[in-house]
C-alpha cells in the first residue's frame, strides 16, 4: 500500500512524535508498504532523506502550525491508500489534521475528529466518563483569566493536587502541589502550555495504563517511575520506569479496570487503538485520568509493551493498526 507516515508536528511533544514514528517507518518498510515521511510543521519543505526526517535538531527554525496547509496540499496525498498519523498533543491528537483528512476524502488511522477533539480536553473526558459511571479524581479548570479563583479551587479540591495543562500529555507542564505556596508557580507553568489549567485531586496509588486495540483491552502494565510522580524524564529515559506486564493485580480488579478501560475509550467514541491511565488507590479503588488516542509508540511505549504481553510483534500491531483503520 501507498502510506503517508505524517510525524513532528509542531506541538512541545515534537520529539516523541519523530521517535515513534522512527519505529512505525521501520515496521511500514519491513511490511512490505511504499512509505512517504511528512512533517506537516515544515510545510513544502520536507527533509529530502530519512534520517533527516527522524532528527529533532534538524529544522527547528522551519518548525509551525502556519505550514500545515501547505504540507497537505503535497502532490503524494492524491493517490495514497492511507495516512498513518503519528502526532502526538496540539494539531495531531486534537481532530485537526483527521478534520483536514475528512475534508480531503483521504482515509487515515485512529480515531475521528470527534474522540480526538473530546480526548484532548482532559476536562472534558473526564466529565463524559463520569457520566458513564467511571470513577476519576475531583478537578476543577481554570482559565488564565481567573487567577482571583485560583486559592479557592485549591481549597476545594485539597493539597495534595496535581496541575496541569488542559490539552497537553506527556506530563508537560505538569506539577505536584504540596502546599499553598506552590499554587502561583504551578498555575503560570501549565499556563505555558494552554490558556486552561485542571486543577486534580492528588490520589497517591498504583499507576496502571489499558491499551486498547479494536475492542479489546490488553494486558493492564503497572508503571512504576523512579520520580515520585510518571513524569516526562521517567516517560522517555531509560531506566527510569520499571514496567510491570501483566500487572500484579488481583484478577476481579484487573478485570473491573479493564471494563472502566473499554467504557470510557467506547463512551468518548474512540476507534482503533488508544491508552487509558488510571491510578490505583491503596484500598483498591480505581480512578480514571485520561485517554490518549495518539500514544506513544517507542521503544519505551506502553501499547507495544502491552500487545507484546499477548503475543503481537511491533510490526503485527502496526498491521493491525491499519487494517482496522481501513474498516
Amino acid at each position: 500500500m501507498k502510506i503517508i507516515l505524517l510525524a513532528g508536528g509542531s506541538s512541545p511533544e515534537r520529539e516523541i512524535s519523530l521517535r515513534s514514528g522512527k519505529a512505525i517507518y521501520k515496521a511500514l518498510i519491513e511490511l512490505g508498504h511504499q512509505v512517504d515521511l511528512v512533517d506537516p510543521a515544515l510545510g513544502k519543505n520536507q527533509p529530502n532523506n530519512v534520517d533527516d526526517f527522524f532528527a529533532p535538531s534538524l529544522n527547528k527554525e522551519k518548525v509551525s502550525t502556519k505550514n500545515y496547509i501547505d504540507a497537505f496540499q503535497l502532490e503524494m496525498f492524491k493517490n495514497c491508500d492511507l495516512v498513518f498519523i503519528i502526532l502526538h498533543g496540539k494539531w495531531g491528537e486534537d481532530g485537526t489534521v483527521q478534520s483536514i483528512l475528512d475534508l480531503m476524502n483521504v482515509k487515515y488511522t485512529g480515531s475521528g475528529v470527534l474522540p480526538n477533539s473530546i480526548c484532548i480536553d482532559k476536562s472534558l473526558t473526564k466529565v463524559i466518563v463520569k457520566h458513564f459511571g467511571v470513577t476519576t479524581p475531583d478537578w476543577k479548570l481554570l482559565s488564565r483569566n481567573d487567577k482571583a479563583n485560583l486559592f479557592s479551587a485549591v481549597e476545594e479540591i485539597g493539597l495534595p493536587c496535581i496541575f496541569k495543562p488542559n490539552d497537553q500529555g506527556s506530563t508537560i507542564g505538569f506539577s505536584l502541589v504540596q502546599s499553598f505556596d506552590e499554587i502561583e508557580n504551578a498555575f503560570f507553568e501549565a499556563l505555558k502550555f494552554s490558556d486552561y489549567v485542571l486543577i486534580e485531586k492528588y490520589i497517591k496509588g498504583r499507576e496502571l495504563t489499558v491499551s486498547i486495540l479494536g475492542n479489546e483491552a490488553l494486558p493492564i502494565i503497572e508503571v512504576k517511575p523512579k520520580h515520585q510522580l510518571y513524569d516526562y524524564e521517567c516517560k522517555y529515559t531509560k531506566g527510569m520506569t520499571e514496567y510491570i506486564c501483566p500487572a500484579e493485580v488481583d484478577e476481579k480488579i484487573a478485570k473491573e479496570i479493564q471494563q472502566q478501560a473499554l467504557v470510557a475509550f467506547n463512551a468518548c467514541k474512540c476507534e482503533v487503538f488508544g491508552r487509558v491511565d488510571f491510578i490505583l488507590d491503596e484500598k483498591n479503588i480505581p480512578y480514571f485520568l485520561e485517554i490518549n488516542t495518539i500514544p506513544g509508540m517507542t521503544d519505551l511505549s506502553l501499547v507495544p509493551m502491552a500487545a507484546k504481553a499477548v503475543g503481537i510483534s511491533f510490526n503485527e500491531l502496526i498491521s493491525k493498526i491499519i487494517e482496522l483503520s481501513l474498516k
